[in-house]
């Protein structure tokens, strides 16, 4: 793919592939569009990773989907024959978030959730109190009544995830309380993510039109934990103290997977059974735009299953 860029991107071939394996102790993976769509293993890749665990790589998942706990993903990478991990080796938006949220409040102080039943129970497992999951209804007929709505004192924090229930209601209070609390009131989105393609072509708004509706209101920016900002590998770092010399992002995003990747100085791997093309690729690759050579990733492959010449039996 030649181009006037720095950056070069190459279908990631046998011999190089048992190279860069080769010198990598850990592999990032996303999951949806990567190892699985929707309920079904993309195929090939549960072999992939098989042999890559049992050649002593440590894999992790990094995810920017708040609506699903760590547990979740376990149960699911074994229930599609992937290899066993721990919740440990999980890095969903909804931990990051409550991790980010359990260091940075003080103790006793509250977040607001626009979010999930799974956001909720990952507060609760770090020992966050929180409220405002589920349905809520505006708390009066007039304007008058809803700024008059009672405020809970413990809450330091508003944190975004998706929201199947986001409302007006919810977006009142929210800004009811960075109002109230102002500078000292955290302002927390899961992730950016503006669309979350489906099969067939559709797709549905995602987190990030949520996140904005706030940011809007409250005319102010919150702080992302989700990929691509570097504290969702911050908080792998965290873990398992890896070296990102010899850790790879494997990914089917560029906005998301490997801009974190590339910001954070792994090695990136694209895989194109997600929703990024190759044309997407050569678009960025043949750009001079700083902004769009951090998209372009240093290898491609079709599937995840391209790996497994590389790994032997």
């Amino acid at each position: 793919m030649a181009g006037s860029g720095s950056r070069r991107c190459r279908r990631l071939e046998v011999e190089a592939a048992r190279a860069v394996l080769g010198s990598a102790d850990t592999l990032l993976f996303d999951c949806d569009g990567v190892l699985w769509r929707g309920e079904a293993a993309v195929g090939g890749a549960a072999a992939a990773l098989g042999r890559l665990a049992a050649a002593g790589k440590r894999l992790c998942y990094v995810t920017n989907n708040s609506s699903r706990t760590r547990a979740a993903y376990t149960e699911k990478l074994q229930r599609l024959g992937f290899p066993p991990a721990e919740p440990r080796h999980v890095f969903g938006s909804a931990y990051c978030a409550a991790r980010y949220l359990r260091q940075a409040l003080p103790l006793g102080a509250a977040a607001y959730v626009l979010g999930s039943p799974a956001l909720a129970a990952e507060l609760e497992a770090v020992g966050v109190p929180h409220l405002g999951p589920g349905p809520a209804a505006l708390p009066g007929p007039t304007p008058a009544d809803w700024a008059r709505a009672p405020l809970d004192p413990a809450v330091r924090a508003v944190l975004v995830g998706f929201d199947e229930h986001f409302s007006y209601a919810k977006l009142c209070q929210a800004l009811r309380y960075l109002l109230r609390g102002g500078p000292d009131c955290l302002l927390v989105g899961t992730n950016r993510d503006h669309r979350l393609p489906l099969e067939g072509g559709a797709a549905i708004p995602g987190t990030g039109c949520l996140v904005k509706a706030v940011e809007t209101a409250a005319q102010r920016e919150a702080f992302i934990v989700g990929k691509p900002n570097r504290y969702m590998f911050d908080c792998v770092v965290s873990e398992f103290g890896i070296d990102p010399a010899r850790t790879i992002m494997v990914g089917d995003r560029l906005d998301t997977d490997i801009l974190m990747g590339n910001t954070c100085g792994l090695t990136t791997l694209l895989t194109l059974t997600g929703v990024t093309t190759l044309d997407e690729v050569k678009g960025h690759q043949e750009s001079d735009c700083p902004a769009r050579q951090s998209l372009v990733p240093d290898f491609y492959v079709d599937s995840i299953a391209d790996l497994l010449p590389a790994l032997g039996d």
